[in-house]
């Protein structure tokens, strides 16, 4: 409704202007035949015929625009119409005068010596007429053309995300009744436990499933239920420690991006040890960045390679890319023993979803230990 009401506007606005240029030029025309010593009468007749069919004939050119814009060949297309729109322009004003004043010989002398100059006026109004409209349309053309292309693009870039957010569900789902399997034998009551787990961490994901951003403080309610199944499947082995400041709880952030990057963390960590092992998550807001840590330890010796689905940090990597446009905002390092992963989100550009990203453009290949 807004886009018919700007519309309109642009017609009228578009209106007036043809409407006081040909009104002006109308005035113009009579002062002049007035100083070429044209009668009062002969000179309004001639000033208001002359313009209202050219400027009738500039009318048919715009609106012909509308329906047809030649691709190839405008300027062949412009001197061809112009010609035939100033000979008909000419050939309809000569007989109307003449059917007018036949018997003022001396006024019709005198469109005769003009009728060179006439032409050339109408056919330089046509010429410019039409050249404006091609220009205008053509512009115009142009502009639905890069709409159509940014529709296109979002809507990629919004099935990519789909795309990398349902993974979640079936890589977690997948690992979890592997491990529900696992215990059914030996320990029935975790099993069941675990299962009641898995219920309410996927009730939450359905919730989730059409929210583009959340809430920190919903984000890491989630991730502690993702967290609670992990601890069933690892024991005292897994212990979580998440560090955050209350004040920064209502940050928004892409929903469900966490936990995969815990997942990473725990699969590394946990994996090849034997040992008690603590994964720290810690958030903090510095600069209108929210900065989300997960370490975990890792010792490049003793890792082995592990084969999964594909969907770890690059995933995650791409789905910051397609939100925010920027290839910096996932991070990756090791020290000490510990593999850390720093996670950036612009808070104040997180409302306006992927705004400078392209589905197309590819962020630079990073360390990704999630296979």
């Amino acid at each position: 409704m807004a886009s018919q009401t700007t519309g309109y506007k642009k017609q009228r606005v578009i209106f007036v202007a043809f409407a006081s240029w040909w009104g002006l030029w109308m005035v113009l025309h009579l002062v002049l035949l007035l100083d070429g010593g044209v009668p009062f009468g002969q000179a309004v007749a001639d000033s208001v015929l002359s313009n209202l069919v050219l400027a009738a004939m500039c009318l048919l050119v715009m609106n012909n625009m509308r329906y047809y814009l030649p691709r190839k060949e405008k300027y062949l297309y412009v001197c061809i119409i112009s010609i035939a729109l100033s000979t008909l322009w000419l050939l309809i004003v000569r007989v109307s005068l003449w059917a007018l004043y036949k018997t003022d010989l001396e006024y019709m002398v005198f469109i005769s010596k003009t009728i060179y100059i006439r032409y050339a006026i109408a056919f330089l109004m046509t010429a410019v007429m039409t050249t404006l409209s091609l220009t205008w349309y053509t512009q115009k053309d142009l502009e639905e053309d890069d709409n159509r292309k940014s529709d296109l693009e979002r809507l990629a870039r919004e099935a990519e995300l789909n795309k990398l957010r349902q993974q979640l569900q079936p890589h977690f789902l997948f690992n979890s009744l592997n491990s529900i399997s696992a215990l059914t034998g030996s320990q029935p009551e975790k099993a069941r436990h675990m299962i009641q787990q898995l219920s309410d961490f996927l009730r939450g994901t359905l919730k989730k499933e059409e929210q583009q951003s959340t809430t920190l403080e919903e984000e890491l309610q989630y991730l502690q239920l993702y967290l609670d199944i992990e601890k069933v499947r690892f024991g005292y082995r897994l212990q979580t420690r998440i560090i955050h400041d209350d004040d920064i709880l209502q940050l928004q952030l892409p929903s469900m991006l966490l936990q995969p990057v815990v997942e990473n963390a725990i699969k590394f960590g946990l994996y090849d040890t034997i040992g008690e092992v603590e994964i720290i998550i810690s958030a903090t807001h510095k600069d209108g960045i929210l900065l989300i840590n997960v370490q975990n330890p890792f010792d490049r010796e003793t890792a082995s390679p592990l084969k999964g689905t594909g969907f770890g940090l690059s995933s995650v990597r791409r789905r910051l890319f397609l939100l925010f446009g920027r290839n910096d905002l996932l991070e990756t390092k090791q020290t000490d023993g510990q593999f850390s992963t720093t996670i950036k989100i612009p808070v104040k550009t997180l409302a306006i979803p992927g705004a400078a990203a392209s589905s197309t453009a590819q962020p630079p290949a990073d360390r990704d230990n999630f296979n």
